[in-house]
């Protein structure tokens, strides 16, 4: 893993999905079983996925054809919208609690911090919706300089223009940057942007302490 040179980083880009909000693949691959897709492991898994969450991730699939997307990777025509919601939004369990997020307000005091999460619309409303009852925040604008999501930037990780743009935007020179993720292909394509990275390997709950244990605080 990647010493990071703290006299030199001034800013850092945050993953969302188990880096600050816990998901579980294997809870969606088995709501994903009882709908009737046998092929779990190669339709969705952490390292690899059909083509058709790219597209939903990506916003060049609206939630009505995501859902149709389903159904046909099921064989079932009939399966309700809601079903598949709460199917597909199994896979998201939450920031662990407030320590996460009052880390980051601490990160925010010291550098300038981005999110960039892979995501898309059905997961989006229902993360909103659990920061609202579990935190009484509306979104995660606060936590951050910027945020950005795929499906609005019609781009995902790992693709290198992904993070190109988030330095752009916010003139960021890759070289004081971090990057931080749990996924090691979204890790080699910020390398190959420049960005400095770390693969976050534990439960989000230590954010903290994974922090600290490589000097960002």
């Amino acid at each position: 893993m990647e010493t990071v040179d703290r006299q030199k980083l001034k800013n850092i880009i945050f993953d969302y999905g188990n880096v600050i909000f816990e998901i579980d693949f294997k809870r969606a691959q088995q709501a994903f079983l009882e709908l009737g897709i046998r092929n779990v492991e190669e339709f969705f898994a952490h390292k690899a996925h059909h083509q058709l969450f790219n597209d939903f991730e990506t916003g060049h699939l609206s939630s009505a054809a995501f859902r149709d997307g389903i159904r046909a990777a099921a064989g079932n025509p009939d399966i309700a919208d809601g079903i598949i919601d709460d199917a597909w939004n199994s896979l998201l369990v939450g920031v662990p609690g407030p320590e996460v997020h009052d880390t980051l307000l601490e990160v925010k005091a010291k550098y300038r911090t981005f999110l960039l999460s892979n995501t898309n619309d059905i997961h989006y409303k229902q993360i909103l919706e659990h920061l609202m009852t579990s935190f009484h925040v509306p979104d995660n604008n606060h936590l951050f300089e910027k945020t950005y999501y795929s499906q609005q930037m019609l781009l995902r990780k790992p693709d290198v223009a992904i993070f190109e743009r988030v330095l752009k935007e916010n003139d960021l020179d890759p070289q004081e940057t971090l990057f931080i993720d749990d996924s090691p292909q979204h890790i080699e394509g910020a390398k190959k942007a420049g960005l400095h990275t770390l693969l976050m390997d534990r439960n989000p709950k230590y954010l903290r302490e994974f922090l600290v244990e490589h000097g960002i605080l």
